[in-house]
């Protein structure tokens, strides 16, 4: 007896795939008929839901309160012929497929009912296509509702679009190249009537071009912008001037990006021009101002110098002048004096020591008021002349190196550089701490430099920020006024260097801001 465990023989198993289910009008007398043509459906694998009418007002109820995939009619049915039916899906809008199907239909009834708007004729002796004629209608049909959807969707993402960018306050556009070379629009949003004062029709229309509206001296920066665009496919973006038909300058930024057209045998750019006017404007005001502070500014050192210059001139020739008559006076006393000669010295001798002084101070404050010896020996002279004058006063040792071949800048220039090494000598003593001074004047191509370094405590960054660094401060704008820099660095082992740059001869313009010479380096 054997002890073999029993096998179990797989269960076998008959999968099906599901019945597709399908939706069918028939207008058809015979019952039998249908019910023939459901079986053809069944057996191909379909799960029909059907009704069945015989009437127009069948019909027309049929068509108005269901879904159908699909129609079969025999147009043989009294007062119900083809035509009829196909005009009764036509009056309700229906994409409906509708097959012909009858026993009797003739050849030239069958074309004209195809002609009508009959997808396909068959015969009820012969329904071996009816199937596949079903199936290609049914496709078809889905093909064109998804056509019409995709057209909907396009048509309501335009009208999205046209709305947006007709409320964008900048002009959408498509730029390309006219069939004359030109540049021309293909399309502008509306807001293109706001920016050019006419519609965009009028503008897309034009034969002109774009080209016609740009302001002549900004053709060029244009055409060049245009070409890199073209050349490196990288955005385009420009900034210039149209002149409108009122001959009226708008400035406009135009930014877009470069591809080609579908058939790729041009090139088009798509972006949005904003009107930028009012910056320009603005801006050109701001830079009006800031050219009429610094003529103000100008004009204030002038003045300065002409009071200072007249200050000096009064203390050397009436205050000078008085004390050298005093000296004079004195000896003349001193010699006349005889009841006690050698008091009446000592105090002759000590008055002299003071009229001496004075006489040292009146000439010391007249250089540091009006230098005359700036415009009698150059600029190296007063430096060293001034150096002298601190190093005596505040007993700092200030080192003067000129250049052998003495730079000699216009007289204007000379002055404000004069005057910043007064102020930082000032700011040495006063904060620096330091034992010397080293100044170097040389010449570097057509730029005159000036270095004033010391042996100070140094300085942090943050001392540059400070809001009540006027002298900073105003050393940088005396220089700046005449197209030079100032540069504050550390001098090794430890303090500060100042080095000064101005121009030999710097360019005056009696127009600070000229806006057509602006407009054209913008």
């Amino acid at each position: 007896m054997s002890n073999a465990n029993p096998q179990t023989a797989p269960a076998s198993c008959t999968c099906q795939p599901p019945l597709k289910p399908l939706r069918m009008l028939f207008v058809d007398p015979s019952a039998s008929d249908v019910a023939k043509l459901l079986g053809i459906f069944i057996a191909s694998g379909y799960q029909p839901s059907h009704q069945q009418v015989a009437t127009l007002e069948g019909l027309e109820r049929a068509l108005e309160h269901a879904h159908w995939d699909v129609l079969l009619c025999d147009p043989i049915l009294p007062g119900l012929d083809a035509n009829t039916v196909l005009q009764q899906v036509r009056n309700q809008q229906l994409d409906l497929p509708v097959i012909m199907v009858s026993a009797g239909l003739r050849g030239e009834e069958a074309i004209a009912a195809m002609r009508a708007g009959a997808h396909d004729s068959l015969s009820k002796n012969s329904l071996d296509r009816l199937v596949p004629a079903v199936e290609r209608e049914l496709r078809e049909a889905a093909n064109r509702n998804e056509k019409r959807l995709a057209e909907q969707t396009l048509k309501t993402n335009e009208e999205r679009l046209r709305a947006l960018t007709d409320n964008i306050p900048g002009v959408v556009f498509r730029m390309g190249y006219l069939p004359g070379g030109g540049l021309g629009f293909q399309y502008l949003s509306e807001a293109a009537w706001m920016l050019f004062g006419s519609t965009a029709d009028e503008l897309i229309k034009s034969p002109q071009g774009w080209l016609h509206w740009l302001v002549k001296e900004d053709k060029p920066s244009f055409l060049e912008a245009v070409a890199n665009s073209a050349m490196h496919r990288t955005t385009l973006n420009w900034e210039g001037r149209i002149r409108l038909i009122t001959n009226e300058h708008k400035w406009i930024n135009l930014r877009s990006s470069p591809r080609n057209t579908e058939d790729g045998r041009q090139m088009i750019w798509e972006g949005v021009m904003w009107n930028i006017t009012h910056s320009k404007r603005a801006e050109l005001d701001l830079r009006e101002s800031r050219a009429q502070l610094a003529a103000l500014s100008n004009h204030l050192q002038n003045i300065k110098e002409e009071e200072r210059e007249r200050i000096a001139r009064d203390v050397h020739d009436v205050l000078g002048g008085t004390l050298v008559a005093m000296r004079f006076e004195n000896a003349m006393l001193g010699g006349r004096i005889t009841s006690d000669p050698a008091r009446a010295r000592k105090h002759s001798d000590s008055l002299e020591v003071l009229i001496n002084d004075a006489i040292a101070t009146v000439g010391r404050v007249t250089r540091e008021l009006r230098p005359g010896i700036l415009k009698d020996f150059g600029l190296a002279a007063a430096i060293e002349s001034h150096g002298q004058d601190f190093t005596q006063r505040t007993g700092i040792p200030c080192e003067i190196l000129c250049v052998d071949d003495e730079p000699s800048p216009e007289y204007a220039t000379a002055l404000a550089l004069f005057r910043v090494f007064q102020e930082a000598l000032t700011n040495v003593s006063k904060h620096a701490q330091a034992k010397t001074i080293q100044v170097r004047l040389m010449q570097e191509e057509d730029w005159l430099v000036l270095e004033i370094a010391d042996d100070g405590k140094g300085f942090a960054a943050e001392d540059l920020r400070k809001p009540r660094s006027f002298g900073l401060r105003g050393m940088r704008e005396r220089l700046g006024s005449l197209g030079g820099t100032m540069e504050v660095s550390p001098a090794l082992p430890h303090g500060t260097r100042l080095t000064l740059r101005v121009p030999l001869k710097p360019e005056v313009s009696d127009d600070p801001i000229n806006p057509a010479a602006w407009s054209s380096t913008l």
